[in-house]
């Protein structure tokens, strides 16, 4: 990719705040990640800030990309790759883990390194282990950086749905029946895990939801009816994370919640109500990114329902330590009760994506979500805090 075309770094603009946009990665989420990225360059405000698009290729190595958000599109129900957008250079991008050094280099084999400018702030529009999981952000606190987004723990905690689940209820806050396998469970008495799976089915009914413990865009999730398909739903799961949770299912209606700092802390942004076609088996990568569901925005509920599940969400954003944003997903029981299904610390900002819907909805345009969200990593200093 050349740097003819980057912008001047910001002393020569005048300080204006320079954005490096990382996204790719090596999850298994690494197309949507890309889709999420293209979204935030089309909507930011290039008057307002210099951006950068650094994408992660799938073997982990960091690349400047084209700043063409149009090719970062699904197209054919196929999502976009880092590597398609490198325009066949084979040049690296490393920033300095460095403290006080935030200047991003380029190099090409064969040729001198070329010292792109210091950033100001990184936007890791990453999903998924390798990103959204507190390593990229470990990254950015021993560089120094600011970043979009909550720390290294919040971010970890975020991305394990076991640990996720253990700090909501440590908190008071509602969580469904689970059970988690490990690798070393499953991989040395098979039959012992089955057992305390089958009780989860006995004492709370089937289906169970069989998920990778730290994945997320429904990726490798199975709904099991019985137990015959139990072990298959595991290795798939196990495809993508050795260590699996297996949930119970919650009946009631999706809700969604966004959580955005401002200035004076964490607010709610309305609510929303997933619904899935019937053809649908649950909300799986298909019905969020591709065609089978929709999302009702505001959800049709009562005033005093809306209050209480904002009220959870920024609940659930403090007791896990989140920073900049989150969205948070329940369950509306029969009985009126909401249960947490899980957060995501960098929820998806795809064209439908339910969180800058919810947000465009309470009264916070696109490109002021993204603004806000930069402003937010700007005010907050690296380290302990």
């Amino acid at each position: 990719m050349s740097t003819q075309n980057l912008p001047q770094t910001s002393d020569q603009q005048g300080r204006r705040p320079r954005v490096a946009v990382v996204f790719g990665g090596r999850s298994s989420e690494h197309g949507i990640s890309t889709v999420t990225a293209g979204a935030v360059l089309r909507a930011i405000d290039r008057t307002r800030y210099d951006v950068i698009p650094v994408g992660i290729t799938v073997d982990g190595r960091w690349v400047l990309t084209a700043d063409d958000p149009e090719r970062m599109s699904i197209t054919d129900r196929r999502t976009p790759e880092v590597a398609e957008l490198t325009d066949g250079a084979d040049g690296a991008v490393v920033l300095s883990a460095e403290p006080g050094n935030r200047e991003l280099v380029y190099s090409e084999p064969g040729a001198v390194p070329k010292t792109l400018g210091e950033v100001d702030v990184v936007f890791p529009v990453l999903h998924g282990v390798y990103g959204e999981d507190g390593t990229i952000q470990g990254l950015l606190e021993l560089a120094g950086v600011p970043y979009v987004g909550s720390g290294v723990l919040a971010s970890a905690v975020g991305q394990d749905k076991e640990y996720m689940k253990r700090i909501l209820v440590s908190y008071g806050l509602p969580v469904g029946p689970y059970e988690v396998i490990r690798p070393r469970e499953w991989e040395q008495d098979q039959g012992a895990a089955r057992k305390r799976l089958l009780r989860l089915a006995d004492d709370h009914g089937w289906p169970l939801f069989v998920k990778p413990a730290r994945a997320g865009s429904s990726i490798g999730i199975s709904k099991v009816t019985s137990a015959d398909g139990l072990d298959a739903a595991i290795e798939e799961a196990r495809r993508h994370d050795p260590k699996i949770i297996v949930e119970a299912m919650v009946r009631g209606r999706e809700i969604e919640c966004g959580v955005l700092e401002f200035e004076d802390g964490p607010r709610a942004s309305v609510p929303a109500e997933i619904l899935v076609d019937q053809d649908g088996q649950f909300y799986d990568f298909e019905a969020k990114y591709i065609d089978s569901a929709d999302g009702v925005v505001p959800a049709n509920l009562t005033e005093e329902q809306t209050a209480e599940v904002q009220r959870l969400a920024v609940a659930a954003f403090e007791a896990t330590s989140c920073e900049g944003l989150v969205r948070a997903d329940f369950f509306l029981t029969d009985d009126g009760r909401f249960v947490i299904n899980e957060i995501n610390t960098m929820p998806g900002f795809t064209p439908i994506s339910m969180y800058p819907r919810m947000w465009q909805e309470t009264g916070v345009s696109y490109p002021e979500l993204i603004d806000r969200l930069i402003g937010a990593a700007l005010r907050r200093s690296t380290g302990l805090r």
